[in-house]
């Protein structure tokens, strides 16, 4: 979108509008299917299942790795995307929590 705004070619009230259109289709189209892949194919959460505080404590563990992450990217000028930094945050607190399973994936792969 900024090179669109930045050329000229769409205001900034068009490109937020077309953003925030697309954003929700994407989340509401295609969010269940990401979800489902996460939980099904990359990580087991059934060891945790039994205690939610864990879970609470690792997704704001994620939150805070991946934000603390983006920035230190952001402040060197580093590329880096924010869905690999959340979902590998979220893949290392639940590897974290069940080593074993890392080596099911390797070994599935």
């Amino acid at each position: 979108m900024g090179t669109s705004v930045g050329s000229g070619a769409i205001s900034f009230k068009q490109a937020i509008i077309i953003a925030a259109f697309f954003e929700f289709l994407g989340a509401f189209l295609a969010g269940g299917h990401v979800t489902k892949t996460i939980r099904k194919s990359i990580i087991d959460p059934t060891p945790i299942m039994g205690n939610p505080e864990i879970l609470v404590y690792g997704m704001l563990s994620a939150l805070i790795a991946a934000a603390l992450w983006l920035t230190i990217a952001s402040w060197m000028g580093w590329p880096v995307s924010t869905t690999h930094s959340i979902i590998g945050s979220i893949v290392g607190f639940f590897y974290s929590r069940n080593w074993s399973g890392c080596s099911e994936l390797v070994k599935n792969r």
